[in-house]
């Protein structure tokens, strides 16, 4: 025990994902890191969490409130798009303009899509007839043009609550500039229609440019019951358990966190919450050693999440979109592709070899899980062609790997069906998952004018690993670096994310006719925004900082980029560094720039962000060590064109400096590495895997 009431301060991250759910718990005092994982639970994703901090607490003879700090990161949101069940959800909008949401951009996207003549777009999260009308309208400056007609809103409310809608969406023109006449609508329903959820689009997303501000909303409208009611049971049992710190908190999509209060009524803010967790921790990485350039590559039991960090710092958007869904929140670029250790293999009507989009979960998950699985996957596929061992259990040991099981599905599914043997069918299993990763990991980098070749693979994720190196080596990156937990890499980016809110002022003008008194005006109010919110929630102002940002685009553009401010600006020539950074970031995404062109100013950002004591990155290294001590037998693994005996060593017992010469397996309690051959890993003095080619 650590204090002298013999309590200890435990600061408990969890990340939920499809497969299982991960928990890092530090001791506040020692410094020292629990890791461990238990399988995630459906429906309700709370089951796995507070039985695992249960057990936890059980075995290490903890009290529940030695929890002083909770912080979660979530898939409620995520798989409430992907299956389709979030609140049955209505759209109110401005008189005359139904029929926006429905056009929304009118693009089909890129690639084969184009030439489908028989393209149905995607079933829209709002049906037409869940669209209603009201009198109102408001101009481009903010002037009422003509009053909001209360009757018409009441008609729209009795009409929706016939249709049985339990959310709502709340969207009209201009409303960031004159938000009165949506909260106006927010009144009478809580009048008429009490337990409707509600959602206003001058608070989900003042911004201009309407679709996009309406899918936000309808997207926050669709997702704010479920969210509400798991944070509610979340809170509510962990109460139960004796959890009764205050400080809980959920990771948002921008990379930070917030309390649960705040995050259950902007669900759309937390969709790529699990996610964002993994870039934090990679982002501190990046910021604490000289691993300045990173491409995070989370691998997990459903998808694989990419994202990248350039020189420390964590590449953002404020807006995309998000599982075919158009989204305007600032959140981490990150681009999510259905290929994880679940991921199902089949052969479809043309005799040809597919992997995905569908996932085996966690229930019955892979056929060598032993737990009823009839489809083959990478997992199973890993398995068959040795890189994954029998004689090393997943999650910590709770779980044994059946290598016959494996083999028989992907006989039976695969191999049968194309005349080919089990190993070539397991190897074209992995190759075309490694491809879709590929173009992923190319979709954050080179489609955006970034060079690979000056960066790293940052491999996480219990299947990270197992795929990273076979993927640098191919796309010809510095190397890759494998952090000492991998496969709970994103719960320790819980324990190192701070609270971030962020706030916007929408505002299009000329930037020549802008004056450095009005932005400093405009900026200074957005952060006694931040400053207010930070303080109701305790913090104190020597622990805040705040972020700057302006959009801008050239005149007559469809888009526009985000350019950071070093400070409040405070002469013309602030400004006018603002433009030549605009110009240089335009050049950098597109190629060219238009120095001669106009540019005039979108929004307005303020990021404010309060600090929070974070984890230790680096861990404790044995001191007496050796490769022999390490080596704990040797493994058949099949590379290149046959399978082959290479040796197998345990990461624990690897000192700093010790090298591995590939071809050889590393193993871990939560994740596997793959040294191929000509590549070597070396450990840090941090205790990570650095792997590159000695070609």
């Amino acid at each position: 025990m650590n204090n002298e009431t013999g309590v200890r301060r435990l600061r408990v991250g969890v990340d939920t994902g499809g497969t299982f759910t991960d928990f890092v718990i530090l001791d506040e005092e020692r410094g020292t890191l629990d890791v461990f994982k238990v399988p995630s639970t459906r429906p309700d994703q709370a089951d796995g969490i507070i039985g695992g901090l249960a057990e936890f607490l059980a075995s290490s003879g903890d009290s529940a409130s030695a929890v002083t700090f909770f912080c979660h990161g979530t898939t409620v949101g995520t798989n409430a798009i992907l299956e389709g069940n979030g609140a049955r959800t209505g759209l109110v909008v401005t008189e005359g303009f139904r029929g926006v949401y429905e056009v929304g951009e009118q693009a089909r996207g890129a690639g084969s899509i184009i030439y489908d003549l028989f393209f149905d777009k995607p079933p829209r999260l709002v049906p037409g007839r869940l669209t209603e009308e009201v009198r109102e309208r408001v101009g481009s400056a903010g002037e009422v043009l003509l009053d909001l007609d209360e009757e018409s809103v009441r008609k729209a409310i009795r009409q929706l609550v016939r249709h049985g809608v339990e959310s709502v969406a709340v969207c009209f023109l201009f409303s960031f500039k004159h938000p009165e006449h949506e909260e106006e609508v927010r009144r009478l329903f809580k009048e008429i229609a009490p337990n409707m959820n509600v959602s206003i689009s001058s608070e989900i997303a003042p911004e201009i440019r309407e679709y996009y501000r309406m899918s936000t909303t309808v997207v926050n409208a669709y997702l704010n019951p479920l969210l509400e009611l798991y944070v509610k049971s979340l809170d509510d049992r962990l109460r139960q358990l004796g959890v009764g710190t205050d400080q809980r908190y959920i990771i948002r999509s921008n990379g930070g966190v917030a309390s649960f209060d705040t995050a259950r009524g902007r669900s759309v803010q937390t969709i790529l919450s699990g996610p964002a967790a993994g870039v934090v921790t990679a982002q501190h990485v990046a910021e604490s050693t000289d691993l300045a350039n990173l491409v995070t590559f989370d691998m997990g039991g459903t998808s694989t999440d990419v994202a990248l960090v350039k020189e420390g710092e964590a590449v953002r958007r404020m807006g995309g979109k998000v599982h075919n869904l158009d989204v305007l929140v600032p959140m981490l670029d990150i681009h999510t592709v259905a290929a994880g250790g679940g991921t199902i293999a089949w052969v479809d009507e043309m005799g040809a070899l597919q992997v995905g989009p569908r996932s085996a979960g966690s229930d019955p998950g892979p056929a060598c899980y032993g737990k009823g699985g009839t489809e083959p996957t990478v997992t199973d596929a890993n398995v068959v062609l040795g890189v994954l061992s029998v004689a090393q259990p997943l999650a910590g040991g709770a779980l044994e790997l059946d290598r016959q099981a494996a083999e028989r599905v992907i006989s039976e599914r695969i191999a049968k069906p194309l005349g080919l043997s089990v190993t070539a069918a397991a190897r074209g299993i992995v190759e075309i998952v490694n491809v879709k990763m590929q173009e992923a990991i190319k979709v954050v980098s080179s489609n955006r004018g970034y060079d690979l070749r000056d960066f790293y693979l940052f491999a996480f994720g219990g299947a990270g690993p197992l795929h990273a190196s076979q993927i640098a080596e191919e796309m010809g990156m510095k190397g890759v670096v494998i952090p000492p937990y991998p496969g709970v890499t994103s719960a320790l980016g819980l324990l190192l994310s701070d609270v971030r809110h962020d706030y916007v002022f929408a505002d299009l003008k000329d930037l020549d006719e802008v004056k450095p008194s009005y932005v400093a005006s405009v900026l200074s109010k957005l952060r006694g925004d931040g400053m207010r919110q930070l303080e109701e929630e305790g913090f104190a102002p020597n622990r805040c900082h705040f972020v700057w940002g302006v959009d801008l685009r050239y005149i007559g553009q469809g888009y526009q980029l985000t350019v950071p401010l070093p400070d409040i600006p405070k002469a013309i020539e602030d400004l006018h560094q603002l433009r030549r950074r605009f110009d240089e970031a335009h050049l950098q995404l597109t190629g060219h720039f238009a120095p001669e062109e106009r540019v005039e100013v979108v929004n307005y950002r303020v990021t404010a962000i309060a600090s929070v004591p974070r984890a230790p990155l680096a861990v404790p290294l044995p001191e007496d060590a050796s490769l022999e001590l390490a080596h704990v037998g040797d493994t058949e693994v099949f590379f290149q064109d046959a399978m082959e005996k290479v040796p197998m060593y345990q990461r624990s017992r690897l000192a700093a400096g010790m090298e591995v010469a590939g071809p050889a397996i590393i193993i871990q309690n939560d994740s596997t590495t793959v040294l191929g051959p000509g590549q070597a890993g070396v450990v840090d003095g941090w205790g990570y895997l650095r792997v590159e080619s000695r070609r």
